[in-house]
């Protein structure tokens, strides 16, 4: 029997999957750079060898247009790049980033991703806490990673090591925020609002035992209490008002009734947005942020100075930014340490991708937000004038592309690994599959 057809097997895969691209730190602070190297590797293989092996279960045609142009785009901006080397990297990693999404799309169930995806933040969040007892325990003290990372003189670190460089602070017993496997708070913080998404679902569609579900459901909060990130806080909100205004539509039984209904949502969502930017000051005190976001403000500054002088087509494509390479060697720095991406999704496309970038990623989130919304409010026809069920699961994709927007505006990842990987998941599976199949055992 082939392992596509084996159970276990296609779960361990997956998991293995979601795993390294939401937690790549855990495995580049453990095994190094060399060893995730070896890991996704093997990981991109195995989802080129899933894609040859069901050939006959996907077109590229197929494929939402927005995420094939985007795919072009990065790949063409090889030739005019500033550092066409560095742009070479990012475009191949980017390619089997999304070539892995497609795979996945193709090989599984709606109720499959699910069930892994909640296996991988298990695996993420549960080994987090774990890790911060064992720091806070028996360590005691802040901890770097075991294995030496590259661009770091770890001989000649200043007295004062940047809190950055820790794999942990020690701060579970603490007042400040727990970094956990991932070695970052705001990262971990994500998870968590995933965590809390998905685990919400299965306990609400009975797809996982309803006492196990609660556990990581609890498990979820505290993670997320303890991390505190001001922009995930705002991503939990959205998404609980996405939820609701989901369920009023649902309700809406008539074309006037959600006529009236989303015009509420819409006078709601406006008076919430005009209110946040009317009390701004006010509300980034609340999260315990500074006004200049901790800052972001001088980073996005340099970043808009710097794509002023190539506004149209970018600098080019690298996803996360390279080190080594100007303009990126001094573009940012923060407490001692080089920034690897612009903390804003939206200025790290118009960087290295222009205008015409910020077209496409916008139509690449926009078409994947009104699919999952239909996906989400509309029962699935399995046959004529056989509506299926509405369901939780049917909010998956549209609640993770919300969180993931949210982040977006002060964090790149939605650009890479687990982000863009997510994204290009849910925009592929809404377009190709708009079934959530039958729960998994």
């Amino acid at each position: 029997m082939r392992l596509i057809e084996n159970r276990r097997a296609r779960a361990v895969f997956l998991v293995v999957v979601l795993f390294t691209l939401l937690a790549g730190d855990a495995w580049r602070y453990t095994v190094g750079w060399a060893g995730w190297a070896v890991v996704v590797g093997l990981i991109a293989l195995a989802a080129v060898a899933l894609l040859v092996l069901q050939r006959d279960r996907w077109r590229v045609s197929s494929l939402p247009f927005p995420l094939l142009a985007f795919l072009a785009l990065a790949a063409l901006s090889i030739a005019w790049s500033f550092y066409p080397g560095a742009s070479a990297l990012g475009v191949v990693s980017t390619w089997l980033t999304v070539a892995g999404a497609v795979a996945v799309s193709v090989t599984y169930t709606w109720a499959e991703i699910l069930r892994g995806l909640g296996r991988a933040l298990q695996l993420i969040l549960g080994l987090s806490i774990l890790f911060e007892l064992f720091v806070a325990t028996i360590i005691r003290n802040p901890m770097l990673p075991p294995v030496a990372q590259p661009g770091i003189d770890y001989a000649n670190l200043p007295d004062k090591i940047p809190l950055m460089l820790y794999w942990s602070r020690n701060e579970l017993f603490g007042d400040g925020k727990i970094q956990g496997i991932v070695g970052n708070s705001a990262l971990l913080s994500f998870v968590a609002l995933l965590g809390l998404i998905v685990f919400a679902i299965q306990f609400f569609d009975r797809s996982y035992r309803k006492r196990w579900s609660v556990l990581w459901l609890a498990v979820a909060a505290l993670c997320f209490v303890l991390t505190r990130a001001a922009t995930n806080i705002i991503g939990l909100v959205a998404v609980v008002v996405v939820v609701a205004a989901v369920l009023l539509v649902r309700r809406a039984a008539t074309p006037r009734s959600r006529g009236i209904t989303y015009g509420v949502i819409i006078v709601v969502v406006l008076g919430g947005i005009a209110t946040a930017l009317l009390l701004s000051k006010q509300l980034l005190a609340l999260l315990g942020k500074s006004p200049d976001l901790t800052n972001r403000a001088e980073i996005w500054h340099n970043v808009i100075q710097l794509a002023q002088q190539r506004p149209v087509f970018g600098w080019g494509w690298v996803s996360y930014w390279v080190p080594w390479v100007a303009p990126f060697d001094h573009l940012a720095e923060n407490n001692g340490v080089r920034q690897l991406h612009a903390h804003d999704a939206w200025l790290d496309v118009w960087l290295q991708l222009g205008i015409l970038g910020l077209v496409v990623m916008g139509a690449l989130v926009l078409s994947t937000l009104a699919r999952s919304w239909a996906f989400a409010i509309d029962r699935p026809q399995f046959a004529p004038g056989r509506p299926g069920a509405l369901t939780s699961a049917t909010l998956l994709p549209l609640l993770v592309v919300v969180a993931q927007l949210v982040q977006s505006v002060a964090e790149s990842r939605m650009l890479v690994e687990g982000g863009i990987f997510l994204l290009a998941l849910m925009a592929i599976k809404t377009k190709t599959d708009h079934r959530p199949g039958p729960a998994v055992p």
